[in-house]
């Protein structure tokens, strides 16, 4: 299964769904928002694009309220988790969460198959090992929004987990 995960759209909407629609044409089937997404509204543009979208806030807020509300708007389409989002997609345990140093703890619990976090605006992919003596995939899209970075986004298959980051507008591949 192919997902999209994206970071830090900070209320820039078309970039977002950009992303998205360059994932959907990838083969992604959902869509994992590591938070930052500031005004909820950002999410509507991803409703035609009909991919159910899993999101989590990150420390620009936006409008709590509004961002429970976008849910219901987009007829189930998109689900807001709060601060992080626990989630079963191709067999695999995946959490999404927004702060680096948090997944980074997560990771190392060994409770996961693969975490996705935000925040630094730094694309980044990590085999990180954990407490049960395996690894946890420790992946960071970086920002969509490209605020003090290029705009960047993730291709995962949690399948195969395998990850790329790209460029949003096109593919740079970075990963394994």
């Amino acid at each position: 299964m192919k997902v999209c995960v994206v970071s830090d759209s900070h209320d820039r909407a078309s970039m977002l769904a950009a992303a998205v629609l360059e994932a959907r044409e990838a083969g992604a089937e959902a869509v994992i928002h590591c938070g930052d997404v500031i005004g909820a509204n950002t999410l509507r543009a991803l409703f035609p694009l009909g991919l159910p979208v899993h999101f989590v806030h990150g420390n620009n807020i936006g409008d709590p309220h509004a961002l429970a509300r976008i849910g219901q708007a987009s007829g189930g389409l998109v689900t807001y988790h709060g601060a992080d989002a626990c989630l079963e997609l191709a067999g695999r345990r995946v959490l999404a969460t927004h702060y680096p140093h948090y997944g980074q703890g997560l990771a190392c619990t060994g409770d996961w198959d693969v975490v996705c976090c935000g925040h630094s605006h730094e694309a980044r992919i990590v085999r990180q090992p954990n407490l049960k003596g395996g690894h946890t995939w420790l992946v960071n899209p970086g920002t969509v929004a490209g605020l003090g970075a290029p705009a960047t986004w993730m291709l995962a298959d949690f399948a195969a987990l395998t990850f790329e980051i790209r460029n949003l507008g096109g593919a740079t591949p970075s990963g394994e």
